[in-house]
């Protein structure tokens, strides 16, 4: 019983840590173009053209 006193509000607190960090990342623009860095490996790179 002692033990769950100290595993749920750290399992809580790890838990809003980590949602946290999913609102700040997304705040900060982390997931605005998904499919851009999954394109990007097909465009060819100009430096490449010119060898």
């Amino acid at each position: 019983m002692n033990g769950l006193l100290v595993l749920i509000p750290v399992a809580l607190g790890l838990g809003l840590i980590g949602l946290a960090a999913f609102f700040w990342s997304l705040r900060g623009g982390q997931f605005d173009d998904l499919d851009g860095a999954a394109l990007r490996i097909f465009v060819e790179d100009e430096e490449e053209d010119a060898r």
